[in-house]
């Protein structure tokens, strides 16, 4: 089934207001097109979830998208703090959870199985369990000794992109895996985007690298550079110097506000949006070709 559309569409049709989202990816893959897309909208009173909400969820929440946030880690990577994710944690504008990396993989993994929870040992948990109700302690009915768990996590869309994907959804990650499978699976919609859309014959023709399949996609949009200022790995690079910039424009609500007016609500889609960004952007992000060795499947 062929379920291409565009990102407006599928904004438009899987992401309501009140929904729990969670925008996939780690380090690169950040679906940020989809952030903006979706306050372009006017989406509201969101649960946004992610391991690492980056700037893609200050800029949700500095657009008024979000009653809550369910994260673990929480930063500008390799700057500093999150400032308007921060500001509003502590005034308590809006609501949040928060997990270690781990015990947020494990939710998203129960719930991507469709079990009560997965144990974890106790290493850094009793300092999250006093703070956070959904951590609970049970004994292992092997050993006796204590466990912790938390419940599963099933958003209501996730956002997940990719290097390259067929109409009908099957996808394909290389570099550095996050937790888009999982997430995708603990989902009930899903949104995927990806870099480039290619024939089923190039999914097929190196099969191990498809990481979500398509009977759990419901809407496949081409949005090329749709990470930017994160990176996809063998299509452009990190705008570090973005997440440099960001950091000192949050310091204002008043330039939030215009860089949100001129970056996302003053342009019609994120193809748009690249192109505001300019040439020299373009260029500076641009990467060498590194092939990986070819390898040989062989014909039967």
């Amino acid at each position: 089934m062929n379920k291409l559309c565009s990102l407006q569409e599928a904004v438009a049709s899987y992401v309501q207001d009140g929904d729990l989202v969670y925008a996939a990816g780690f380090t690169h893959l950040i679906p940020f097109a989809v952030g903006h897309e979706i306050i372009r909208q006017g989406r509201r009173n969101l649960t946004l979830a992610r391991a690492t909400p980056d700037l893609i969820y200050d800029q949700m929440i500095a657009a008024g998208c979000a009653q809550k946030v369910i994260f673990s880690y929480l930063g500008n990577p390799g700057v500093g703090s999150l400032r308007i994710v921060r500001a509003a944690i502590e005034s308590g504008a809006i609501e949040w959870e928060e997990y270690s990396h781990y015990s947020m993989i494990t939710r998203l993994t129960a719930g991507a199985a469709g079990l009560p929870f997965m144990p974890m040992n106790l290493t850094a948990a009793p300092d999250l369990e006093k703070i956070n109700p959904n951590f609970q302690r049970v004994v292992d009915p092997f050993t006796g000794k204590e466990v912790m768990v938390v419940p599963p996590l099933h958003p209501d869309v996730a956002i997940v992109h990719v290097q390259r994907a067929d109409a009908e959804g099957n996808a394909q990650i290389w570099g550095i895996l996050g937790e888009q499978k999982e997430a995708a699976f603990a989902a009930q919609k899903v949104i995927l985007t990806a870099e480039e859309i290619v024939d089923e014959t190039v999914i097929r023709s190196d099969p191990n690298r498809t990481v979500i399949p398509s009977l759990i996609v419901d809407a496949v949009c081409h949005v090329p550079y749709c990470a930017h200022p994160s990176y996809t790995q063998g299509y452009y690079d990190r705008d570090n110097d973005f997440y440099l910039q960001w950091d000192e424009l949050s310091k204002s609500k008043e330039n939030v506000e215009k860089w949100l007016q001129e970056f996302v609500l003053d342009v019609k889609d994120h193809a748009q949006y690249w192109r505001k960004l300019g040439e020299a952007t373009h260029q500076r992000l641009k990467i060498k070709d590194k092939f990986s060795t070819p390898i040989n499947y062989g014909e039967f």
